[in-house]
């Protein structure tokens, strides 16, 4: 296992990321709420960059009491990411696939040191 600079945590602002390469691997490393994640930064529709596309609240629909359909809002509780290429979202937390939650991105920790942001591979 080796460390892998990613950068300062002032370059992240708030749903920012900052994609880094150690040889042929890509990984996006996300930021949201002070947290930090990592995946390999290919996706699992066509190859496409999974970690470059929105960060956002995954999208609800929004029921009345009696089922008439209200709207659509984001969660507050549920993050997602979106591939630019073909909108594949997958889970910020898990990397989970939303469409198939069985498939996954391959997911890497982050460690923090201070002020630096590092991927663990």
């Amino acid at each position: 296992m080796s460390e892998v600079f990613v950068g300062k945590r002032a370059d992240f602002d708030f749903n920012d990321r900052q994609i880094v390469k150690s040889g042929e691997l890509e990984i996006g490393v996300l930021h949201r709420a002070g947290e930090y994640y990592a995946y390999e930064n290919t996706c699992l529709h066509q190859g496409g960059p999974a970690c470059e596309g929105l960060i956002m609240g995954k999208v609800e629909e929004v029921l009345a009491p009696d089922k008439t359909y209200i709207g659509q809002r984001f969660s507050k509780d549920e993050t997602h990411f979106v591939c630019p290429w073909h909108g594949y979202e997958y889970d910020l937390k898990t990397g989970e696939c939303i469409p198939n939650r069985k498939l996954r991105l391959r997911k890497f920790d982050v460690v923090t040191k201070g002020e630096d942001v590092y991927v663990i591979i």
